[in-house]
């Protein structure tokens, strides 16, 4: 079959997605007719199946096809922290006498409640850290070489702005611009970084969460037998419980980070390369900061970093929540010992939501950025009309164009349900001080 050649080209305007889009119609010239066919010498059939099957190969176009990929992946991640932000909602509704679906305001009412009944006029202290969320370089490397031809995936190169995880081990080490970092077991129990779980102190010191033991100042909160239960403003003995992590003058019994110098990491120890201010450190792993994928064309780069951003995965962060008891409470054993057991279910429900709302965030302002992608795929696509033959030219524009608005809807669905999920989680923060 002869090639097929572009002619005269007319001009027609799409709007999707809130773009208007210039792509090129051609009359067909020097194409052999298939027999009974409408369309002389060439197939332009379209896919069975379109983005709102779960179809991203629409046009056979790269930089197109990328765009109705990013919109599939972001999507679909949307949609599973949407899920799990509702699974979330609905325990702690159950917990608090409600449906699942409840509204985020009526579970936070009922909180409040529930916590007017048991907590003291202090209220409650909060202790944890921020979500730890990792992007996957893997996934930005394969982004950028399956809508830019040029990138080579064995020598595509990704830096991070922040934390890049490696091989842990004695063996590991970073670059000039890093520094290394091992997360285990302390030494011998005595940290010389951050600690995060327990810290024994045999002797008298600083407790930088929540003291259980005798405080030799100020305590927050006491329990039965009058012992310190809470923020501790003075020397704390016993055990000091760092939710959020910090530094302990006694033994670290939980996960210690730290800097090992020429020494190098446990043997057993997970590793971190460390970005110096203002520098970027070259990752294969996964980054904890700011990713910059491999460089690529103008018109794939909206669609690399939405990929990127679906590939994020935010880790729920230790919380531990403390209180004083209400005088209705504090003659009332029964009462505490079931609201105890409240509080350790609201902690990891609080905690998964934190990692989830993390994420959120990031994929609300991905999904935003989609039509970028999408306008500058077309208009690429566009520029190509000389460079590609009639079926490309005609799958553009009878299979990707129409596609436009199934995407609109994919993206503005996920959109939707992730904002208001989101938004009720905010108001389950709300009721306990987060």
């Amino acid at each position: 079959m002869k090639p097929c050649s572009v002619v005269n080209p007319d001009r027609i305007r799409i709007a999707a997605l809130g773009l208007p889009i210039g792509i090129a119609v051609a009359a067909l010239h020097g194409c052999d007719p298939y027999e009974g066919s409408g369309i002389p010498g060439c197939d332009i059939s379209c896919p069975s199946k379109g983005i709102a099957e779960g179809n991203a190969a629409i046009s056979g176009i790269a930089e197109v096809d990328a765009f109705f990929g990013a919109v599939l992946d972001v999507s679909t991640a949307a949609n599973d922290i949407s899920s799990a932000l509702r699974a979330e909602l609905d325990a702690i509704a159950l917990s608090v006498g409600l449906a699942p679906g409840a509204a985020g305001a009526d579970v936070r009412a009922a909180i409040e409640l529930k916590l007017d009944e048991a907590v003291g006029a202090g209220g409650l202290t909060i202790g944890y850290q921020t979500p730890r969320c990792e992007a996957s370089v893997e996934v930005a490397v394969a982004a950028a070489a399956e809508c830019d031809g040029s990138i080579n995936p064995g020598s595509a190169t990704v830096a991070c702005s922040g934390s890049c995880s490696i091989d842990g081990g004695l063996t590991a080490s970073c670059d000039a611009n890093a520094v290394l970092t091992c997360t285990g077991t302390a030494p011998e129990f005595v940290c010389s970084g951050t600690c995060e779980g327990t810290c024994e102190l045999t002797v008298a010191g600083s407790c930088e969460g929540t003291c259980r033991g005798i405080c030799s100042g100020t305590c927050s909160v006491r329990d039965a037998q009058d012992n310190c239960a809470g923020e501790c403003v003075g020397d704390c003995q016993g055990t000091c419980e760092l939710a959020a992590g910090g530094n302990c003058s006694g033994e670290c019994t939980g996960s210690c980070t730290y800097q090992p110098g020429e020494a190098g990491c446990q043997a057993d120890a997970s590793a971190r390369c460390q970005a110096m201010a203002d520098t970027a450190v070259q990752c294969a792993g996964r980054c904890d900061g700011e990713i910059q994928p491999p460089q690529v064309k103008a018109e794939c780069q909206a669609s690399v970093e939405a990929k990127t951003d679906a590939s994020i995965d935010c880790r729920p962060p230790a919380l531990e929540i403390t209180w004083q008891w209400s005088d209705q409470f504090l003659a009332d054993p029964m009462a505490q010992a079931q609201f105890k057991a409240w509080v350790k279910g609201l902690e990891q429900h609080a905690a998964a939501m934190l990692a989830a709302r993390a994420k959120a965030d990031i994929l609300i302002s991905a999904l935003a950025n989609l039509g970028t992608a999408g306008r500058d795929a077309l208009e690429s696509a566009t520029g190509l009309v000389a460079e590609v033959d009639v079926v490309g030219i005609f799958k553009l524009n009878s299979c990707a164009i129409p596609q436009l608005g199934a995407a609109a809807t994919v993206v503005g669905s996920a959109s939707e349900r992730l904002v208001l999920e989101a938004d009720a989680a905010l108001e389950v923060f709300g009721a306990i001080g987060i």
